[in-house]
């Protein structure tokens, strides 16, 4: 038996949000005082660093379940199953559904059980439920879509990660840039034969590290003080990952058997288009390796950081040969690897 990826899906919204059009944005430092640079220097840096041209915002009637329930339908449609078969839907998110100009997530009731009312799935056996568990939730939904394919519990599972991180920035916080919007989703399943999941890790490091992404005020002292934004300290995320997100790839490698040489492609969470280059090249140094031309696919230029969707979104893209120069073949053992708010990292290794 084999755990594999048996259909993809993703919902990317039409509206794009270009670097440009943060040019009259009034960015402001964390004690409120202005930013000494223009606002065409600023998105310049940012550009540079990032990777970031534009990002894709949801429509203002959506919210994050229908965002999933878009990229589910897909992923049914192309696994070619019957949903009223599954067993699980686990649906990563950070927010819950925000919806447009207000303030308040709404996760009652949860996500998973908005989508499977969406899907129109009858039978009460499909169980749904959703985990907070940033970043890399959704490869920690697949994580857990395996162990209850393994235990007996499961055969099929529909796994989304969905975000609308539109709704929940801080429009004074230069960081604000980095978010966007998207959905991604696939259906995991016991199949015949070899391959799928061969290898997984997981770590959580909350010691020093927990509150690094963290839910706070404006950068603009004048807004409501009990109005929340999602934070971050980039530059100690920064520091983090580079530091533990190689290792993790290592461990999860080294219990897969495979050798860093047979890896086809690695599909790492789009946070920031230097950092994942920084932890690419750390991972291949720890095996002595030269980087292979093409290896990571990106989607972070265009499609910008939507959290749990990046990896399945881009996953989905090229598996369907819509990112240019970049295709995965049948026997090809490729990545996933991310890491985000908690701190938490995680890494699979799959042969396709």
């Amino acid at each position: 038996m084999a755990i594999k990826i048996t259909g993809t899906g993703s919902y990317i919204p039409t509206s794009i949000e270009k670097n440009e059009n943060f040019h009259q944005h009034q960015f402001l430092n964390t004690d409120g005082s202005t930013l000494t640079h223009p606002n065409e220097v600023i998105i310049q840096k940012f550009k540079a660093i990032t990777g970031i041209d534009e990002r894709r915002y949801a429509y203002d009637h959506l919210t994050s379940s229908d965002l999933g329930f878009f990229a589910a339908e897909k992923a049914i449609e192309d696994a070619n199953i019957n949903r009223e078969e599954l067993d699980y839907i686990i649906v990563a998110h950070n927010f819950g559904d925000v919806k447009h100009n207000t303030i308040q997530s709404d996760i009652l009731p949860c996500l998973a059980s908005r989508i499977k009312h969406s899907l129109r799935i009858k039978n009460p056996k499909c169980v749904a439920y959703d985990i907070l568990f940033g970043c890399p939730g959704w490869v920690e939904g697949v994580i857990q879509a395996n162990a209850f394919i393994k235990a007996g519990l499961a055969k099929k599972c529909l796994v989304i990660g969905t975000e609308t991180l539109s709704r929940v920035v801080d429009k004074h916080d230069r960081d604000s840039m980095i978010y966007s919007d998207g959905a991604g989703a696939t259906i995991v399943e016991a199949t015949d034969g070899d391959g799928g999941i061969l290898a997984h890790e997981t770590a959580s490091f909350t010691y020093d590290e927990a509150y690094y992404l963290f839910f706070g005020n404006s950068n603009n002292k004048e807004l409501c003080p009990d109005t929340r934004y999602i934070k971050m300290d980039g530059r100690k995320i920064y520091e983090f990952a580079l530091s533990n997100v190689p290792l993790a790839m290592k461990d999860c490698l080294d219990k897969s058997g495979v050798n860093i040489k047979d890896i086809k492609k690695i599909f790492i969470h789009q946070a920031n288009e230097k950092m994942d280059e920084a932890i690419l090249k750390r991972f291949y140094k720890l095996y002595d390796e030269e980087i292979p031309e093409g290896i990571m696919p990106m989607s972070i230029q265009e499609l910008g950081n939507s959290s749990v969707a990046t990896i399945p979104t881009l996953y989905d893209l090229v598996i369907n040969d819509k990112i240019k120069d970049q295709h995965v073949n049948k026997g090809d053992v490729v990545m996933f690897a991310s890491v985000g708010a908690g701190m938490h990292i995680n890494a699979i290794v799959y042969k396709y």
